[in-house]
């Protein structure tokens, strides 16, 4: 197994191993930046309204960014990556 997927799935069990909302917020905050936690924040709420069925163009205006941003998002939604 590579050192890269070891860090990966050691991520992964400190996420699974927060139990309460503000264990894993506290998770979050200590291993990302306040723009990495918003971009994230950004993408899931994308992915949220692409769902709903808002067109991209909305999206992109109602979040204030690119139409790429959100288009990658659709892509990954389409393709069956994202739940």
């Amino acid at each position: 197994m590579n050192t890269e997927k070891v860090l990966i799935d050691r991520l992964v069990g400190a996420f699974l191993s927060a139990n309460s909302p503000e264990k894993m917020l506290n998770r979050l905050e200590t291993l990302l930046t306040s723009s990495e936690l918003d971009a994230i924040a950004t993408r899931l709420e994308i992915l949220r309204l692409l769902k709903q069925g808002l067109t991209q163009r909305e999206i992109a205006k109602q979040l204030g960014v690119g139409i790429a941003t959100v288009t990658r998002g659709a892509r990954e939604l389409k393709q069956g990556n994202l739940e």
